[in-house]
C-alpha cells in the first residue's frame, strides 16, 4: 500500500523469515560464527535459543544458504511431532521416500544415506526448530540418532532451536545423556539501542529505498523502548509507522508517528496532529 510512496520494492519489514533481510548484529553474527564451527567441525549436537522474534528461524535459513554447496540439509520447522512422525519426516526432508513407516526400517534408511554422503565426503546437517516444543521422549529419540557415527566422527550434524524454554528442558534429569552431548550452545540476545538504526536502514536498503525515509532518534528510542531489541517487534512498529507516514505523505518518522503505531498495535487510539 505504501511501497510505491515510499520507492520500495518490496515491504521491508514483513515478520516473515526472509534470510535476504538478515540482519547480522553482534548476536547473530555470533550465532552464524558458532554454528558454522559446529557444523564443519562436526560437533554432533548443536543447540541455538533465543526469546520469540528474535530471528531465530531467519538465520536457520541463512545457515542453510551458506550451507547449500557444502553439505545436505534437512530443516524441520514443526518439532512438536512423535517419535516416528519426526523420523518419518527426517527422511523426507532428506530427500527419501521412506520403504517402509516403522522405526528401524526408517533408521536404517537413514544410516545407509549417512554413510553414502560421508563416502561422499558430504557433511550432513539436521536442523530441528522449535524444539522447545518437543517431548521428552522424542528428545531422548533425537538423542539416539547419534549413535548413527563411525568409530572417527559423527555421521550428521543435529542443530536443535528454540525459545529459552529448551533449555530448562534439557535440563530436565532425564536428559542428562543429550545435554552431555550438545558440543556447542549459543543464547541469541536482543539488539542493543545503538543496533536499531542500522538494523531498520539495512532492511530498508534490502527493500531498495532510495535512502530518503529518516527516522529521528527520538523514534528510535521508542522503538528500541517497546520492543527491547526483539526484530519482530521493530519489524510490527516499523510497518505501522511507514503507513501512518503514507498517510500523513511525510518520510520523517517522528516519535509520534511511532508513538501512535504502539498504541495501535497495542489495541487503542490515538489521534494524530497532522
Amino acid at each position: 500500500m505504501y511501497r510505491t510512496f515510499y520507492g520500495l520494492k518490496e515491504n521491508p519489514f514483513n515478520v516473515t523469515s526472509d534470510p535476504n533481510f538478515l540482519y547480522l548484529g553482534r548476536t547473530h553474527r555470533e550465532a552464524l560464527s558458532y554454528l558454522l564451527y559446529g557444523i564443519r567441525e562436526r560437533k554432533g549436537f548443536l543447540e541455538i535459543t533465543g526469546e520469540v522474534g528474535a530471528g531465530k528461524t531467519t538465520l536457520c535459513k541463512a545457515l542453510l544458504n551458506q550451507l547449500e554447496n557444502t553439505a545436505k540439509t534437512a530443516f524441520i520447522l514443526n518439532s512438536a511431532l512423535s517419535e516416528l512422525q519426526l523420523l518419518e519426516a527426517i527422511v523426507e526432508d532428506f530427500g527419501m521416500q521412506p520403504v517402509r513407516r516403522t522405526k528401524i526400517s526408517l533408521l536404517r534408511q537413514l544410516n545407509n544415506f549417512l554413510l553414502e554422503e560421508l563416502r561422499k565426503k558430504s557433511n550432513v546437517v539436521l536442523i530441528l526448530d522449535e524444539a522447545q516444543n518437543m517431548k521428552l521422549p522424542t528428545l531422548e529419540g533425537v538423542r539416539l540418532l547419534s549413535n548413527l557415527e563411525t568409530d572417527k566422527e559423527k555421521l550428521f550434524q543435529i542443530v536443535l532451536v528454540g525459545q529459552p524454554e529448551l533449555r530448562r528442558k534439557l535440563n530436565s534429569p532425564s536428559l542428562l545423556q543429550l545435554r552431555q552431548r550438545i558440543g556447542v550452545r549459543f543464547h541469541m540476545n536482543p539488539l542493543d539501542r545503538d543496533e536499531i538504526d542500522k538494523y531498520i536502514y539495512h532492511r530498508l536498503e534490502v527493500a531498495g529505498s532510495p535512502g530518503d525515509i529518516d527516522f529521528e532518534d527520538n523514534a528510535l528510542d521508542k522503538i528500541f523502548e517497546y520492543s527491547r531489541g526483539i526484530p519482530r517487534l521493530i519489524n510490527l512498529v516499523c510497518d505501522k509507522a511507514l503507513l501512518s507516514g503514507f498517510v500523513l505523505e511525510t518520510k520523517i518518522i517522528s516519535g509520534e508517528i511511532v508513538d501512535k503505531s504502539i498504541f495501535e498495535i497495542e489495541g487503542k487510539a490515538v489521534e494524530m496532529k497532522v
